[in-house]
């Protein structure tokens, strides 16, 4: 049934219709003094006139808490004439970029318990998307910007990493179709990226264009296999990548390529979903093109959403004149509004249809209706229930791998050290004075000291003779980092604590693929603990490990 609140498409002006297809980045937070990122984005009263007067059809946003967040895309839909589509990056849950809510492991965490129980890690990946999209709608977010499809089979990719469900494409077309399918018990969105596939690549497209020099017969095997997959599941939408693919188009890059989007992932693939652009302020695409050719580039390729152009006004300026100009036919913008509108419609229904309804997978969207002086909002009853918390714990568990001796003694040792380095000292959402990684060694006589894995300062050497030292390391692959693997300060560290005797046990939390840098060197009675969490979850489930051989000690 189509929805009422949605106008009829001719009654809008080619701006209007044109606006639809932008989805512009935001701050979920409230003021305009706590934003995080002011060259993406605007202050509250830019937004305003973005979404408002020039009637944007959606936003991406990021920072702030769930409580924040539900307040915050509250505010975003009043200023809207026409409803938005509110998108977020959620692939670990809507804990990963907003606090308080449910925070996942990365998606590779479910490819480790594939290797030992396919049946349980499938089930983790319906039950993953399901907590993802309750939790999503509860905070105003309906479009969940996940599953990643890519297949990780680089190692040194520095941008997909661990975001991925796997390293085969078998695989990661099971878990990401299973993780599309518990989705689909509620009415978000849900988007699979980054199409033709990003995984064999050692390059960030947010910093520069990636190539991917393989022939079709092997991207059709290797790269697009998931991609079809999760077509046949019923994904709402395909993100683009920004990869120059010679074997299709030796000039323009994915995501400015017709030859890409439309004759492959529309004509030959079939797909008939929203197609969104990878954000277009991305280096791949900055550095090459300029904003309004950007814009005017992805529209002719067949992209019917351009996600956070570098200056929406100009976007939307130089897609009007393309129309007007004949070469964009109106016909072409009118077909993305309609795909758009059907999707909104979508996130617009009911909470939960018949079927999801009777799912096993339904944590129930409602809340107790017998405690009616319950001071939690109805919606944000949702956020972080007890079922959640248990399925990130079960991941943790399944997924944790262990190396030489259980468990670490620590009778008779004095003068330990919990040596803890991290990505991001001046950006760590998960330690603090209470973090697991901290309090369990506290607890059994380490001190704690702190560096930054990606400092150049020479190790520091103590004074005070020997001391046996726990090292744990927090390092995976992140957007902008432009590098999945040791840095040089990690690798300094690791080499003078075992050749001076003083490594005592290795925990590394985040890139499964550290361990196969380290492990060639660690002598087989220094126990190994690896997991691909770095949240608390994560800490506390890899200490016990360590310290007890038993993860479930409370």
């Amino acid at each position: 049934m189509k929805s009422s609140v949605l106008p009829e498409i001719d009654t809008l002006s080619l701006p209007e219709q044109v606006a639809q297809t932008i989805v512009v980045r935001a701050s979920g937070y409230l003021f305009d003094h706590e934003i995080k990122y002011p060259q993406w984005e605007p202050p509250a009263a830019k937004l305003q006139h973005l979404i408002a007067d020039l009637g944007v059809g959606g936003v991406i946003l990021l920072g702030g808490s769930a409580t924040e967040l539900s307040l915050r895309s509250q505010q975003l839909q009043s200023w809207a004439k026409i409803p938005l589509l509110v998108a977020a990056d959620i692939e670990e849950g809507v804990g990963q970029r907003f606090s308080s809510a449910t925070w996942f492991p990365p998606p590779m965490a479910l490819s480790a318990v594939a290797q030992k129980n396919l049946d349980r890690a499938l089930l983790y990946a319906a039950q993953m998307g399901a907590i993802i999209a309750q939790e999503a709608l509860a905070v105003g977010i309906n479009w969940i910007l996940a599953p990643v499809v890519d297949v990780n089979n680089n190692p040194d990719n520095p941008v997909i990493n661990i975001r991925a469900f796997g390293e085969t494409p078998e695989l990661v077309s099971q878990l990401s179709a299973a993780f599309i399918k518990g989705a689909k018990n509620y009415p978000a969105l849900t988007v699979a990226k980054h199409f033709p596939g990003h995984g064999d690549t050692a390059v960030d497209s947010h910093l520069e264009l990636p190539m991917i020099p393989h022939n079709e017969a092997r991207l059709a095997e290797i790269e697009l296999a998931p991609f079809v997959s999760a077509i046949a599941t019923g994904v709402d939408a395909v993100m683009s990548a920004h990869l120059l693919i010679p074997a299709w188009d030796e000039k323009l890059p994915a995501t400015l390529s017709r030859k890409i989007l439309t004759e492959q992932l529309r004509h030959k693939l079939g797909f008939t979903g929203l197609i969104v652009t990878d954000a277009l302020v991305m280096g791949a695409i900055t550095s090459r093109y300029g904003a309004e050719e950007t814009a005017v580039l992805a529209v002719e390729a067949g992209a019917d959403i351009l996600l956070m152009p570098l200056d929406t006004e100009s976007a939307i300026s130089a897609i009007c004149d393309a129309v007007t100009s004949g070469r964009i036919p109106q016909e072409r913008i009118r077909a993305s509004v309609e795909r758009i509108w059907q999707a909104k419609e979508k996130v617009l229904g009911r909470w939960g249809d018949e079927e999801g309804e009777k799912s096993s997978l339904s944590l129930s969207p409602y809340p107790p209706t017998s405690d009616s002086q319950s001071p939690v909002p109805s919606p944000l009853y949702q956020i972080a229930q007890p079922a959640a918390f248990e399925t990130v714990d079960n991941i943790l568990r399944d997924s944790t791998q262990v190396f030489g001796s259980l468990p670490l003694k620590t009778e008779n040792l004095i003068n330990l050290r919990n040596l803890i380095l991290v990505d991001d000292l001046l950006d760590c959402k998960y330690l603090s004075r209470q973090a697991p990684a901290v309090t369990i060694p506290q607890q059994l006589g380490y001190r704690t000291q702190l560096a930054d894995s990606r400092s150049n300062s020479p190790v520091i050497r103590s004074n005070t003779g020997l001391q046996p030292t726990l090292l744990q390391i927090f390092l995976r692959g992140n957007p902008f980092r432009g590098s999945a693997g040791l840095t040089q300060a990690v690798e300094d560290w690791f080499n003078t604590l075992l050749n001076n005797g003083e490594l005592q046990a290795l925990v590394i939390y985040g890139s499964p693929y550290l361990k196969n840098q380290f492990l060639p060197f660690l002598p087989s009675e220094i126990p190994c603990v690896c997991s691909f969490g770095q949240i608390p979850a994560a800490q506390a489930i890899a200490l016990k490990l360590l310290f007890t051989n038993d993860p479930a000690i409370k």
